[in-house]
């Protein structure tokens, strides 16, 4: 048992484990630690922050770091540095040591050896443990004494504690400020120990008196040393003090500007240049039109290129920002010089051209993110610049293989597409210069040009037919090796050539594509060429891709997946054939199109695993069902009007019934049942997108383009037929305003706009219903339906993932078990959670707050009944907490007056920083037991008692009577 558990805890971290895995694990790793071998103690040690990992909650975390101090304070010092270095690792896991004073205590008893390493290795302890126990003043006492301590390494550990507590801690801040001081100025302080004292400084920054009296004394520092060594780390830590106090940071960049202009040293200059970087990135909205101005002069001025190209970086990171508007604004009273007159711009256009990539880089994004930020009409001419550069430096970059080549023509790439967005009439020619490049251009840097240029067509229409020659001939000379970036290079012409043509494929199209994967790539590249078509709505291309590939896939969830992706691509190439004013076949490729969807679902669901739900694909294809069948009702109630027109008596009963919509017949019931079909529906959506948290931004706006066409359908039931007097337009007319990230989106719009046109035009017109009602719903449906559907990259591949996990407490040892509680008692249920993240946590949005939810419902009850108030038969009780570290826990108290069964349901949910809720879960169950208190029962049993006698005389009463 004992090999399991081990096992299970050097497996893979995954979900749902049990606790008894847990304690298992603890067990295994206790045994270790009590072993005999250095090396086994050792190793026991250094597994601590996997377990931590795998188990974040309080009840283990907190004996495992009890056992670790225990053999930290009778280990050797070995073992005290891996126990020390454990601790460093699992920093976030701290603040859940519930036992903080006995943990310590066996820490701080090391502190009082006779050896100086022990002695070090404690303060290092103590200064990791500084966020739980800032306010210690037995920790505070001995990193003071041991400042003064003789043997080098203990003061090291001293000064890493000090820095550690004076970030934490106001008082020890305060208390250590004017030792620091007298030590950095003491004589006999040598000057290596200066250099580590004087970074401490940085953290004065607790009250506005510290802050001034720390730059006060890196002042003096700067002025009485002016050795090399001691001027940079005292401007680096006069920058950080400053960063973090935020009032100096207007000075502290005008004394870099100054370092940098006057100060003759490379290094100090080079200094003051990652500082002012660092102050660009943080605080951009502190640097005056002045500041820009004499770096400018700097960076024209200088001879030297490395130092031209750190000021030029500077300015590149604040011509992204606000500073660049004030540099251009208008003061009042001063007659301001356009823009292209000016010191920045006219250093921008010289380094442009420059022998150095990074220069020429950052020059051309200057100029592209002047002219794409400042709005003024002669900017023509800068406009011209910023495209000249992007071309010279595409051309310098696409026929250099040096390492730094492409990361300059990522600058540039990226410059090219915000200047094709911020000016779409520059757009054509960026989209030339990018088709031009590519035939001559190396395989790897052709590949970051497919993305640029799929990036800009998928904001402008700017690829059209013509330019699809061009990309269909390299795509046939693209190369007959099977290396990495010719895979990789397929992959994204092939996208390029999706976007460029935005119809259906043309037959020579697919087969150059179709001869070019069979030649030379292998099953990956055509999955993914065939993702894209899916993508871009070209699915009979994507469906004999995903054919080809059945046979090739080892997993039978593989296989059902594949299956499921090419019954789709079938389905919704069904829908291609679909034609105005012939619905009769509407309905026919409608059908045809459900049929292949259930296929596909059936393979979905086949293909889904335990690990792997593929919840949100099985959501959205259900949700596509049954849109569909909707669609298809929709007509046929539509078609109902010819089929089946109103009885002659229909006015008659409208009149008696007092509602006028009865005179169409039964169409109008249809159409109220069709239009909460709808509504449902897009209700429907809106959970699955509350419920999508780790999707990309492009894959929620399509679920709410979804969305938006059921309610636009309810929207034109409504306004034609059931209610057209109080229909309103206003709501809907703003929706082809927003800016179109996508061509799908773009057609989508236009669909839109055209449909509430139609209705508009109708409404008020023509009495309802009339063929020309419902001809427009049915010419609504066939023009929605006939913009292919997007499968975003969220139904292939998830990029951010993140779940909560919750722990109630307490907690039967059975689930099925419920938890016994006197009715008079309240409850005091414990939730603790901890958030878990994939590989990239926060790609897309991240979490603020947790909302818990508990409810109670009475399940069955026990007993008699008694009369209790409505309020305590149920609870129902929401709270928000911050996870810190990924970790969060709060208390609900909960009455249960009423003898039974009571379950309780715990939901989370979550909000990210926009303030937008999320339903991502879990839902946890628990079974409470509501029980009589004792004294109660007694009462009531012996009022019982004292009631029988009187009974029994009562019935020999009657008898007697009788």
């Amino acid at each position: 048992m004992a090999s399991n558990s081990t096992k299970s805890f050097l497996a893979d971290a995954g979900y749902g484990e049990q606790e008894l895995d847990a304690n298992s694990a603890l067990m295994e790793l206790d045994k270790g630690l009590r072993s005999g071998k250095l090396g086994e103690q050792c190793e026991a040690v250094v597994r601590f922050p996997r377990l931590f990992q795998k188990y974040p909650f309080p009840i283990l975390i907190n004996s495992a770091f009890l056992k670790l101090a225990d053999v930290f304070r009778v280990g050797n010092n070995f073992l005290r540095l891996c126990v020390l270095k454990v601790t460093q690792q699992s920093e976030k896991h701290l603040e859940k040591i519930l036992n903080v004073d006995e943990f310590v205590k066996r820490i701080f008893s090391v502190i009082h050896s006779n050896d100086p390493v022990a002695r070090a290795i404690t303060l290092r302890m103590l200064g990791s443990l500084a966020s739980i126990i800032p306010e210690r003043k037995n920790a505070h006492h001995s990193i003071r004494q041991s400042l003064d301590s003789h043997d080098n390494v203990e003061v090291e550990a001293a000064v890493f504690a000090a820095a550690n507590f004076s970030a934490q801690s106001k008082d020890f801040a305060v208390g250590i400020c004017n030792k620091i001081s007298e030590m950095i100025q003491g004589l006999a302080t040598p000057v290596d120990l200066k250099l580590k004292l004087i970074p401490i400084l940085q953290h004065m920054h607790h009250d506005a008196i510290l802050a001034s009296s720390a730059r006060q004394l890196l002042q003096q520092l700067v002025t009485s040393y002016p050795s090399t060594k001691m001027v940079i780390v005292s401007l680096h830590t006069f920058t950080l003090l400053a960063a973090s106090s935020l009032v100096d940071t207007p000075k502290q960049i005008q004394l870099l500007l100054q370092y940098l202009k006057n100060d003759p040293r490379k290094a100090v200059k080079r200094l003051a240049i990652q500082d002012l970087k660092l102050l660009a990135n943080k605080t951009p909205h502190t640097w005056s039109k002045e500041n820009i101005q004499a770096l400018c002069e700097c960076a024209l001025q200088t001879p030297y290129d490395s130092l031209k190209l750190g000021m030029l970086s500077v300015l590149s990171t604040l011509s992204g920002t606000i500073a660049i508007k004030h540099y251009f604004s208008i003061v009042p009273g001063n007659v301001s010089s356009s823009p292209r007159s000016s010191d920045l711009v006219k250093l921008a256009q010289e380094c442009c051209y420059h022998n150095n990539r990074g220069i020429a880089a950052h020059g051309v994004r200057v100029l592209t993110n002047i002219t794409v930020s400042c709005q003024e009409k002669d900017l023509l001419a800068l406009e011209q610049d910023a495209v000249f550069g992007l071309e010279s430096l595409l051309v310098l970059c696409s026929q250099d293989d040096s390492p730094g080549a492409q990361a300059t023509l990522k600058i540039a790439l990226n410059c090219m597409v915000k200047l094709a967005k911020g000016r779409p009439h520059l757009s054509q020619s960026v989209v030339e210069t990018l088709l031009t490049q590519l035939h001559s251009a190396q395989d790897a840097d052709r590949i970051l040009m497919c993305h640029c240029l799929a990036a800009i067509a998928m904001q402008l229409p700017v690829l059209g037919d013509g330019m699809l020659g061009d990309l269909m001939e390299l795509y046939k000379v693209i190369g007959r090796s099977a290396t990495d970036k010719q895979q990789e290079l397929l992959v994204s012409l092939a996208t390029v050539i999706f976007v460029a043509s935005q119809k259906a494929l043309s037959v020579e199209v697919k087969a150059v594509i179709k001869q070019q994967l069979e030649s030379v790539s292998n099953g990956w590249t055509v999955y993914r060429i065939a993702r894209q078509a899916s993508r871009m709505g070209n699915h009979d291309m994507a469906k004999e891709l995903y054919q080809s590939l059945l046979t090739q896939v080892a997993s039978e969830h593989f296989y059902f997946w594949l299956n499921s992706l090419k019954e789709f691509s079938h389905a919704e190439q069904c829908l291609t054939g679909l034609q105005e004013e012939n619905y009769s076949s509407a309905l026919s490729c409608i059908a045809e199109s459900l049929k292949f969807y259930h296929k596909g679902i059936a393979s979905l669901t086949a293909a889904s695993t335990p690990l792997n739900p593929l919840s949100f694909q099985c959501e959205f294809v259900k949700l596509r069902i049954d849109l569909l069948q909707a669609f298809s009702q929709l007509i046929c109630t539509c078609n109902s009007l010819k089929t089946s027109p109103p009885p002659a008596i229909a006015t008659t009963i409208a009149m008696t019934l007092g509602n006028d919509l009865q005179r169409c017949g039964r169409i109008s019931n249809q159409m109220k049942q069709s239009m909460e079909e709808f509504r449902s529906l897009a209700s429907r959506y809106g959970d699955l997108y509350q419920a999508s948290f780790d999707a990309d931004s492009a894959t929620l706006r399509n679920v709410e383009l979804q969305q938006q066409s059921c309610l636009l359908i309810s929207h034109a039931i409504e306004a034609l037929i059931l209610d057209p007097e109080s229909a309103s337009f206003q709501e809907y007319g703003s929706t082809g305003t927003a800016h179109a990230d996508s061509e799908y989106e773009r057609r989508m719009m236009s669909v839109y706009n055209h449909v509430l046109e139609e209705v508009e035009s109708l409404n008020r017109k023509y009495t309802p219903v009339s063929y020309m009602h419902t001809a427009c719903l049915c010419n609504a449906i066939i023009a929605l339906l006939k913009v292919p559907l997007s499968f975003q990259r969220y139904f292939f591949q998830k990029l951010q993932s993140t779940s909560i996990k919750l722990a109630l407490s307490p907690s039967p040892r059975n689930p099925a078990e419920p938890i016994a509680v006197q009715n008079n008692q309240q409850l005091a249920l414990k939730v603790e959670g901890v958030v878990q993240h994939g590989s990239k946590p926060g790609l897309f949005r991240k979490i603020q707050s947790v909302c818990l939810n508990v409810s109670s419902t009475l399940q069955s009850k026990s007993g008699q009944d008694y009369k209790i108030l409505i309020d305590n038969m149920t609870n129902e009780m929401e709270q928000r907490v911050e996870p810190h570290n990924d970790y969060f826990s709060t208390q609900f108290l909960l009455n249960f007056a009423v003898l039974g069964t009571h379950n309780i349901t715990v939901e989370s949910s979550v909000k990210d920083a926009n303030g937008i809720v999320w339903k991502t879960g879990p839902r946890t169950t628990i079974f409470v037991k509501s029980l009589e208190d004792p004294y109660s029962q007694q009462i009531r049993l012996q009022q019982q008692q004292a009631q029988q006698p009187l009974q029994q005389q009562q019935q020999r009463n009657a008898y007697t009577r009788f």
